[in-house]
C-alpha cells in the first residue's frame, strides 16, 4: 500500500515564452537544472516515452514515463508507466515580458518507507529541492536568453 504526496512550485522567468517552452520541453536537458535527476532519455521509437534516473543520497530510482498531454507553450502532463510511481504537469503562463512556470509533481511512497522517513519530513525535503530546481531553471533560461 502506498501514500501519494503532491507538491506544486512555480517560478517567474524574465524571458519570453517561446524560449522558456523550448528549454523545458527538451526533457533530456533536465539534469542541467534538476538536482536529483541524473538522466532522461527519450525512447527512439516512441517520443512520448522517456526513461528517467533519479539519484540522491546513495539511492537510485528509475522509471519509464509517458507524456499524456502536450499543448505547446501551455502544458506538458505525464505519468509513470513503469518503475517509480509518479505523475504531474508543468504549466506555462505567458506574461508577455515574463513567463510563469508551475511544476506539480505527485509520487507514491510505499507505506514502509513513508513510516520510516515520515511523510512530512520527506515532503518538505522534496518541495525545497523542487523550489531550488525551479530557481536553477530560471537561471538557466536567463543565461540562454543572453546568448
Amino acid at each position: 500500500m502506498s501514500d501519494w504526496l503532491e507538491h506544486s512550485v512555480q517560478v517567474e522567468v524574465e524571458a519570453p515564452m517561446d524560449l522558456v517552452w523550448s528549454l523545458w520541453s527538451d526533457l533530456e536537458q533536465m539534469p542541467r537544472w534538476m538536482k536529483w535527476i541524473d538522466s532522461v532519455k527519450i525512447a527512439e521509437n516512441c517520443p512520448e516515452i522517456s526513461l528517467w534516473t533519479l539519484k540522491t543520497g546513495g539511492l537510485e530510482f528509475t522509471w519509464k514515463s509517458r507524456i499524456l498531454k502536450v499543448i505547446p507553450q501551455q502544458i506538458i502532463q505525464w505519468e509513470s508507466v513503469d518503475g517509480l510511481p509518479n505523475r504531474g504537469a508543468i504549466r506555462f503562463y505567458d506574461r508577455h515580458t515574463t513567463s510563469i512556470v508551475k511544476l506539480t509533481v505527485g509520487y507514491a511512497i510505499p507505506g514502509i518507507i513513508g513510516k520510516i522517513m515520515d511523510n512530512l519530513f520527506l515532503g518538505r525535503l522534496v518541495e525545497s529541492t523542487l523550489r531550488a530546481d525551479m530557481e536553477r531553471f530560471r537561471e538557466y533560461a536567463l543565461k540562454a536568453k543572453g546568448r
